[in-house]
């Protein structure tokens, strides 16, 4: 048996590993696979098609099923461009706060279920505790649902799904799917003076930016269905947010691309918003191509991250609410693996230390107060175990 690592010690070593979502996650990977077989427990790696990111999935205890999930992302948002005062990849503790690239999301709770497997096997749990760590979930919760699928195979069913993004330790029961898409739209250059003769991919796609806008508006003047109202927009939102095309002011642009991003309420369909989007580029390619045959629009989806939504016979969320003492209603905007679990079955919640306004932030940090209160929620989250 290793050295125990304390989940303060544990947090140093995540942070430490540059796991920006361009860039490989196997350096953390690695250590987290030599820190569980320290305690006769296996891990099971889940590649990407390249081969240079992997999820890691661990089952801790007995073969049984009724077990907890506790669900993390390894993967952290790029530093470039934010004016840090300490190394953004060292835990520095000051004033009462833990600062560091991704203490908050989500490293800080990674630690925290990697210190609670010692503990398990210690205290002799009676369910088992099953570790889910994913790849690529800061761009589009990419990695996830290859490891969820294959958990559903090779392990004894849980009965429950802890997302540990940071809610302040408060129970949330539902967030918005998330949907990007990467559109191309490709004219045919001409002189400005004759552009009836061309097709400037920008005028096009400003056609489906508008559309986009058009969308958004008649969500807003809807009334909002119950699991809808209790969201802050309490409606799908589709928002354009990056724009490029064209070389010069008297030339239809030959290409132009730009981004959708979709919010959608749970209670909506991601397919279905794809599919009334691509509809409608194929009308508007269709008129572009009575003028030149060349035109197209390509639609690439880039990711897919389904709502979560609260759940009518819940197992995930009593438990949160045992464990925390809050028994307040909390949904949120941000997309995280959460709805990937629930469309597969697992009742599922989130809940995890830190504030998410601190994410994605220069000079990020998890309070020292917060960091406890996941500690004691996991020791908590033990002794149920034990007792069951």
């Amino acid at each position: 048996m290793q050295t125990a690592l304390t989940a303060r010690d544990l947090l140093d070593r995540l942070v430490g590993f540059p796991t920006v979502s361009r860039d490989t996650n196997l350096p953390l990977m690695d250590f987290v696979e030599d820190y569980l077989d320290g305690y006769g427990v296996k891990a099971h790696r889940v590649y990407n098609a390249d081969g240079d990111k992997c999820n890691l999935y661990a089952h801790v205890g007995p073969e049984v099923e009724g077990g907890v999930v506790l669900s993390g992302h390894t993967d952290v948002v790029p530093i470039d461009g934010q004016d840090w005062d300490t190394d953004p990849f060292t835990v520095v503790e000051k004033d009462g706060k833990l600062f560091g690239r991704g203490t908050t999301d989500m490293k800080g709770f990674d630690a925290l279920a990697l210190a609670a497997v010692p503990l398990a096997l210690e205290r002799g749990i009676k369910r088992p505790l099953q570790l889910a760590l994913s790849y690529d979930e800061e761009v589009g919760c990419i990695g996830a649902p290859f490891m969820i699928d294959e958990m559903k195979t090779t392990l004894p069913r849980a009965s429950a799904v802890i997302v540990g993004e940071p809610t302040g330790m408060q129970t949330v029961t539902g967030h918005k799917g998330t949907t990007g898409l990467d559109v191309t739209v490709h004219g045919f250059e001409v002189h400005s003076s004759l552009l009836h003769t061309g097709v400037s991919a920008i005028m096009v796609a400003a056609q489906l930016v508008e559309w986009c806008r058009q969308q958004t508006a008649a969500n807003m003047a809807r009334e909002p269905d119950p699991v809808a109202a209790i969201f802050e927009p309490p409606f799908t939102s589709l928002h354009v947010g990056v724009m490029n095309g064209g070389t010069a002011h008297n030339i239809t642009a030959k290409t132009c691309r730009f981004t959708v991003d979709i919010r959608e309420v749970p209670t909506e369909s991601p397919a279905e918003w794809v599919e009334a989007f691509t509809q409608q580029a194929r009308r508007i390619e269709a008129e572009a191509r009575k003028i030149r045959p060349e035109a197209r629009i390509d639609i690439t989806q880039y990711s897919a991250s389904p709502g979560l939504r609260p759940e009518d016979d819940p197992i995930a969320e009593p438990l949160i609410r045992q464990l925390t003492g809050d028994n307040g209603t909390h949904v949120v905007s941000y997309g995280t693996e959460a709805g990937q679990f629930q469309e597969r079955g697992y009742s599922t919640a989130i809940c995890g230390p830190g504030d998410i306004a601190m994410a994605h932030q220069p000079n990020e940090y998890i309070t020292v107060d917060q960091f406890q209160k996941g500690e004691a929620f996991m020791h908590r989250l033990i002794d149920h175990l034990v007792e069951s």
